[in-house]
């Protein structure tokens, strides 16, 4: 399948090399491909800067927003949380229309410092947001509730043992999203409902923070036990 993975950080290239590893053809998406190739730094997490990353997933290709988002069958949203509206203004409506959504993305505001707060939460989230603002596009908001590693190899953790969440308004896109879930290997994934349900799973990433100062390490999940 042809994917179009929005976003160059250290989600975006976790997603775009498992989708790859797996067969597919994945383009990323920049707001400036030759910005982004002149950039020396690596990301948050210590990752390679972008040009040296594509060296080595030479399967990958880099383009504009727009030009990921006509690729792909099927889009990903890797943005940061206050960048992913405007970064999916420059992908276009009409790139996405049709099409389904993979929403990764959390709205998290650091300007105070850490920890981050949300910009939105309780009675709204990005996921709605983003389904309002662009209505043809069939959102299905999924992996935000991990850490990139896990996102795309659960086995990591616990043999896999842990549970990943799926929220959008339409059943098949939902179904389709789960498959590539199970590509990445997660076995336990509950589907809760529409994307309303964006708020619950967003509104965990204030409780994963301070998990993750206390735990100093990014590598556990949520458990559904039934």
């Amino acid at each position: 399948m042809k994917i179009g993975v929005l976003g160059t950080e250290m989600v975006a290239k976790a997603i775009a090399g498992k989708l790859s590893e797996l067969g597919h053809s994945v383009k990323l998406g920049t707001r400036d491909v030759q910005a982004t190739l002149a950039r020396s730094k690596g990301d948050m997490a210590g990752g390679p800067p972008v040009r040296t990353w594509l060296e080595s997933h030479p399967q990958v290709t880099l383009g504009t927003m727009a030009e990921a988002a006509r690729h792909g069958q099927l889009v990903v949203n890797a943005l940061s949380g206050q960048g992913a509206l405007a970064g999916l203004e420059l992908a276009g409506e009409a790139a996405l229309a049709g099409k389904i959504l993979i929403d990764i993305t959390n709205p998290l505001d650091f300007s105070k410092g850490m920890p981050p707060s949300l910009t939105v939460s309780n009675t709204d989230s990005l996921g709605e947001q983003i389904q309002r603002k662009f209505p043809e596009t069939k959102v299905v908001k999924t992996l935000n509730t991990t850490n990139a590693h896990l996102m795309v190899d659960p086995g990591k953790l616990a043999g896999g043992d842990h549970t990943m969440f799926v929220a959008g308004n339409d059943a098949a896109a939902k179904a389709e999203v789960t498959g590539i879930l199970q590509t990445f290997g997660w076995r336990d994934i509950v589907d809760l409902g529409d994307i309303t349900m964006a708020r619950g799973t967003e509104m965990w990433l204030p409780l994963w923070v301070r998990l993750y100062g206390t735990l100093r390490t990014p590598m556990f999940n949520l458990k559904i036990v039934r």
